[in-house]
């Protein structure tokens, strides 16, 4: 993790850095996840220098008060800062005293107390069942390398057919589906903890196609897509092929690669697909987080309403 002058005494900046610690080995929560709560801390640490006179300690937050909190959070949004960051931030601050009240340092009552700011609400925006069959198609493709062109339709199609996110793709190796005769993936999600999803025959018909074409070796301890020079598959350069290909589809800026997974649970859901398995199947801890796709189902049923209704 990069190194950052942080205002704070030796005896915090230490219980800071278990505590991160801790949530990257036993929470094993995601590198970007635990990078982010490092930042609103540090930022929290830096509020603290000019709300205490001077760099805090362990002494100087152990009975923290809500209006504390709120003077933070009230100095991000004066920078900028909207809601989900500020929630977010909130969180890791929780979680740090949390931890730090475990160990009989503090007291994490006025944390706790403090409501987090209101999340604005916004349903995921999948694309139709036509124009994801269009975005995965291998025959759709841009890209002028045959293999390319055939690695882009394969991933694309695991992100529509099985549901998965693009690091999970991306992070395949590649013994994984080897054999076309295959028709479950095990996946390592968020958090390292795994999942089972169903591959779709045309999904393993193209991969079988890049692997013919894949001008590297795939070592089967190695990863399975590969980037044009045969190291790592960026997910940059997924994300700018689709943007070239959603400029020639002539579809809107939200066709990105998530959106296929978006669009994966959605059509599911809208083919009779019961909420508890499209969970297991995305690989959500909460089904209040598959919810969401309820009401991207309602919203796309009223529309259909209203524009057939007769008297709509």
């Amino acid at each position: 993790m990069q190194e950052f002058l942080i205002p704070a005494r030796p005896d915090l900046l230490a219980a800071r850095e278990s505590w991160l610690k801790m949530l990257a080995r036993e929470r094993r929560l995601s590198p970007e996840t635990v990078e982010a709560y490092e930042r609103d801390t540090r930022q929290f640490l830096h509020f603290l220098t000019g709300h205490c006179g001077g760099s805090p300690g362990i002494s100087d937050i152990a009975d923290l008060r809500p209006a504390d909190l709120r003077g933070f959070l009230a100095a991000r949004r004066a920078g900028g800062a909207g809601a989900r960051t500020l929630g977010r931030g909130l969180a890791g601050i929780r979680s740090l005293l949390r931890f730090l009240e475990r160990r009989g340092l503090v007291n994490a009552a006025g944390a706790a107390a403090l409501r987090a700011p209101r999340q604005p609400k916004s349903l995921p925006k999948p694309l139709t069942a036509s124009d994801a069959k269009h975005v995965v198609s291998v025959e759709g493709q841009l890209a002028e390398e045959p293999w390319i062109a055939a690695r882009n339709g394969a991933v694309l199609t695991l992100l529509y057919g099985s549901g998965l996110r693009i690091s999970e793709a991306l992070g395949l190796p590649s013994a994984d589906l080897s054999s076309p005769d295959e028709t479950v993936l095990r996946v390592t999600g968020k958090g390292g903890k795994t999942r089972l999803v169903p591959v779709l025959p045309i999904a393993m018909r193209a991969i079988a196609e890049y692997r013919r074409l894949c001008p590297y070796q795939l070592d089967p301890k190695g990863l399975l897509f590969r980037g044009a020079r045969g190291g790592p598959l960026n997910p940059a350069i997924v994300q700018r092929d689709m943007a070239k290909l959603r400029s020639a589809l002539n579809l809107p800026d939200t066709a990105t690669p998530h959106a296929l997974r978006h669009s994966f649970a959605t059509h599911l859901l809208g083919r009779g697909g019961d909420l508890r398995t499209i969970q297991e199947l995305l690989g959500h801890a909460s089904l209040s987080t598959t919810q969401i796709y309820t009401g991207v189902d309602t919203a796309r049923l009223l529309e259909v309403y209203e524009a057939a209704h007769p008297r709509a």
